[in-house]
């Protein structure tokens, strides 16, 4: 495909890849919303689970560097293709024959594996076939679609569960996935590292471990105790692989990725920005989900439609943002937006069990708007701040900042949350034997006191509110907690991003 046939074509792949993207995002969270369902059918206890939805993220966190890598070396294209390939295979599969937990986890593991292959090279991919002048929209429109994923993923699950079954979650991604390969064959250019250099094998398996020891420890950290012998051990494991792998990578002639990346203000500061900005993200979209259907008693898909406000503030401020930046420096702009998600987490820190929801959806809407003037700026910096032939990589990077800023506002936020509840959970008298039961789960203090009120104990309405009351504290600490993240990092982004790249590919 000639360069003039692709520049005519960039908006055309643009599309396909932010379809591409998309079906790795909403695979995130999708799940979240049928594991009733999925524990009913499969007989799955607690910890299986919790696999269920942790087998994704924590394999395609893992290999991202390594898969953003043979893209740059064997073909982006290919990378893509194979991706979407695993991830309709496996989601195939799953709906159609898996009968086990176990099965459910181990085809979870592999969507993990094409879904790390799929969005480095989609993000690579735009950064190769847009011009310069062209690159900063075409970017926030690739950071808009990666934002608006997991809201869509609830919406998706929510509708699933709600009109078909838990199957119906994995069914969904075979037709979308289908028509991005056929668009791709045929719209989507080859491009790779033109110098093919040699690939680091060491610095692949220290990547995989360091990444993968990381997202375990933050991820499991919340059911074994921050402070265990086993969050601490994998955690330090995971400083371990990575000093080994600054260590290898700045002594091998070929790289994976160059350490000198995180001297450049722009890469550094852009990962910075993007990983605090997704903890906040992430911690409010888990407590959300939890308000709304254990708090306010809506379902999964009318909780999911609540979330609406996000995409809507988010789309138009990403899209757009790069005329901002071009006017007044993504330093200005990236802090405003920071600033906007700190002024919304403040909001929702008024909210009580009896808030109208208007005033929750304008917090939606500002920490949308916000993390559109954050995310498509500081991703155009990151991938401004390297050379072309290493976009595979750089956008791996840039990809595995999300997904630990996601990870650790999940288990922080939620960690915050439980604490909170458990302090102010008020026991009825009556109750003193179920007290530990009541403390570790906001969910089942809610079941228990449902299955009481419906057997005319009224000790059971008692216990609801009590425990409502519990849990919104422990939300409102969760946002306090966000809102100093995000004022945190507008700070550290006005004082030391740079208004542009320093870096210029030749």
């Amino acid at each position: 495909m000639d360069d003039e046939t692709v520049h005519r074509r960039r908006w055309a792949i643009l599309g396909v890849m932010s379809m591409s993207l998309v079906i790795v995002m909403l695979n995130n969270v999708t799940l979240n919303v049928a594991l009733p369902e999925l524990s009913k059918d499969l007989k799955a206890d607690n910890t299986e689970l919790q696999w269920i939805l942790d087998a994704y993220a924590l394999v395609f966190g893992g290999l991202l560097l390594v898969m953003g890598a043979l893209g740059d070396r064997f073909g982006r294209k290919a990378a893509l293709q194979i991706g979407l390939l695993l991830v309709a295979t496996a989601s195939a599969l799953t709906a159609t024959y898996a009968t086990t937990s176990e099965e459910v986890i181990a085809a979870r593991a592999v969507m993990g594996i094409g879904a790390a292959l799929v969005m480095p090279a989609t993000l690579s991919v735009v950064v190769v076939v847009f011009p310069p002048e062209e690159r900063g929209k075409a970017v926030g429109i690739w950071a808009a679609m990666a934002g608006i994923g997991a809201p869509i993923g609830l919406l998706v699950g929510g509708w699933a569960v709600e009109n078909y079954d838990w199957q119906m979650v994995f069914w969904i991604n075979v037709p979308i996935i289908a028509l991005a390969l056929l668009l791709g064959l045929f719209l989507v250019p080859k491009s790779k590292d033109n110098q093919e250099r040699p690939l680091d094998p060491i610095g692949a398996f220290l990547s995989i471990g360091a990444l993968g020891s990381i997202l375990y420890s933050i991820i499991e950290a919340p059911s074994h105790g921050w402070t265990s012998v086993e969050t601490l051990g994998v955690a330090t494991l995971g400083l371990l692989f990575t000093l080994a792998f600054i260590r290898w990578e700045k002594r091998v002639e070929h790289p994976m990725l160059p350490i000198e990346f995180f001297s450049s203000p722009g890469f550094s500061m852009g990962l910075i920005a993007i990983m605090l900005a997704f903890f906040v993200m992430f911690s409010f979209m888990f407590t959300q989900m939890l308000h709304f259907q254990l708090v306010r008693g809506h379902g999964a898909l009318d909780a999911a439609l609540r979330f609406l406000p996000l995409p809507l503030g988010l789309m138009p401020a990403a899209a757009n943002s790069d005329r901002l930046v071009a006017k007044f420096g993504s330093s200005r702009i990236v802090s405003t937006g920071l600033t906007l998600v700190a002024l919304g987490m403040i909001l929702f820190t008024t909210v009580t069990i009896e808030t109208e929801y208007i005033q929750i959806a304008v917090t939606f809407f500002l920490l949308g708007f916000g993390m559109g003037l954050t995310m498509a700026p500081s991703t155009t910096l990151v991938m401004d701040s390297i050379p072309s032939d290493k976009a595979g990589v750089g956008s791996a990077t840039n990809d595995a900042s999300r997904e630990i800023g996601g990870a650790l506002g999940i288990a922080i936020g939620g960690s915050v949350l439980n604490e909170y509840y458990q302090r102010s959970l008020l026991v009825p008298d009556g109750l003193e034997n179920l007290d530990s039961v009541l403390r570790e789960s906001f969910p089942a203090a809610m079941r228990i006191g449902g299955d009481m009120v419906s057997e005319g104990n009224m000790l059971g309405a008692e216990l609801i509110q009590s425990a409502q009351l519990a849990f919104v504290d422990g939300m409102i600490a969760s946002a306090w907690v966000g809102a100093i993240i995000a004022l945190t990092n507008a700070i550290l982004v006005w004082r030391y991003m740079p208004s542009r790249a320093i870096y210029e590919d030749e």
